[in-house]
């Protein structure tokens, strides 16, 4: 089966350039994030950092796994939507 919508989702195919304004917000709020994490890290003990990260990083997993599966659901629908739109009964 093609992974088409998946290589589309993680941008291997980009049909157009991303919006410059989105890459603004997005990098407000990763810098936001990141900023945080440094506050509530200087205040834990190793072991507690270490647990912090696996939390991170599994909860990162997931949202990327999740997206993923939201995208692609996403995109076929609008795909339905198409398909019913130029159909013939």
């Amino acid at each position: 089966m093609s992974h088409f919508i998946e290589d589309f989702y993680y941008g291997n195919i980009e049909p157009q350039e991303s919006i410059t304004e989105l890459k603004a917000e997005i990098k407000k709020k990763l810098d936001a994030l990141s900023q945080t994490e440094e506050q509530l890290t200087s205040k834990l003990t190793n072991e507690e950092k270490e647990l912090f990260m696996k939390y991170a990083n599994q909860s990162s997993e997931f949202l990327c796994v999740s997206n993923t599966d939201s995208f692609i659901a996403g995109f076929r629908l609008g795909a339905k939507f198409t398909y019913d739109t130029f159909a013939i009964d």
